[in-house]
């Protein structure tokens, strides 16, 4: 069975959102966006891959972390849904609702893409002082907390400083998540350092719940981070990553970003395919099988 014929109460770019009453159905579907555009192919097994991903850190920083998931069981969820088992099976989660911050919780370990261009221009990243002298991919001395804003669809989210968010959300909650973003991404790039991943970068959004601080939306997968192999990671160059950037590239050189994205040649869509599939193999340990092909559990 293919997509659900129910309408999702909210549209992303690549996910849909259902919502169930007291909790919310979150499907990551296997669209791909690029340069704020919805690239008309999908990438098999993607959403699968950035929702069990999700799972495996939610799972391993829960006592680190508070999260939203409640269960990605097709079983679990309300009984409308259950049909669509074929569909959702390894790219949904059933979901507690929270009361969205308005904030993308950005850390930088690394110098690289808007961080890196601002830097060049004054020797900052969202207002923080770095060294002089760093190059693209530099490892930043100490991982830092570079916030934004959350556009709306097509509008590019905007880097703001530590003063402005928290001018945005208060004080108290500002440093809330501060401190929890820089802790997070700490513990995943110890962990994933020893996989041989660099996490240069990632995004967190958070939310509250019964009053407490808690991490929502997905967490630390390709499409929220930049993924790099430490083998062969050499500063002043860009890196190649476990992500979309095969895709970007081949848009780059492929198009003139007027009008339409054009479809990607097939040796793309596998290649980005595989590119996800093996992230989830490094940071999991476990090889990649589609849940609903070998029912398998994440």
């Amino acid at each position: 069975m293919g997509a659900m014929e129910l309408r999702p109460d909210s549209h992303g770019k690549v996910r849909d959102i259902y919502d169930c009453g007291d909790s919310l159905l979150m499907v990551a579907s296997d669209r791909i966006s690029a340069f704020d555009y919805i690239l008309p192919d999908e990438i098999p097994h993607k959403g699968e891959v950035l929702s069990r991903i999700s799972a495996f850190w939610f799972d391993k920083f829960k006592d680190l972390m508070p999260n939203h998931l409640i269960s990605m069981d097709v079983k679990d969820y309300p009984e409308e849904y259950q049909k669509y088992a074929d569909y959702l099976t390894g790219r949904s989660m059933l979901v507690k609702k929270a009361q969205t911050i308005p904030i993308e919780c950005i850390v930088r370990g690394y110098l690289t893409g808007s961080g890196k261009k601002t830097y060049d221009e004054n020797g900052t990243v969202c207002g923080i002082k770095l060294p002089d002298g760093l190059v693209e991919a530099s490892k930043i001395p100490e991982p830092i907390f570079t916030p934004s804003t959350k556009a709306e669809l097509g509008d590019h989210d905007e880097n703001i400083s530590f003063e402005r968010c928290c001018d945005i959300v208060g004080k108290e909650i500002g440093e809330q998540l501060r401190d929890s973003s820089l802790k997070i991404y700490k513990a995943a790039a110890d962990y994933a350092a020893e996989r041989g991943v660099i996490i240069a970068d990632t995004k967190f959004e958070f939310g509250i719940i019964d009053g407490q601080l808690t991490l929502i939306d997905e967490a630390l997968t390709p499409d929220s981070s930049r993924f790099w192999p430490a083998e062969g990671y050499e500063p002043g160059k860009v890196q190649p990553s476990y992500d979309k950037q095969y895709v970007r590239n081949w848009l780059k050189a492929n198009w003139d970003m007027t009008g339409e994205p054009p479809h990607l040649p097939q040796e793309v869509i596998e290649g980005t395919s595989a590119r996800y599939e093996e992230a989830f193999q490094i940071i999991t340990g476990k090889e990649f099988k589609p849940m609903k092909e070998s029912n398998v559990s994440a």
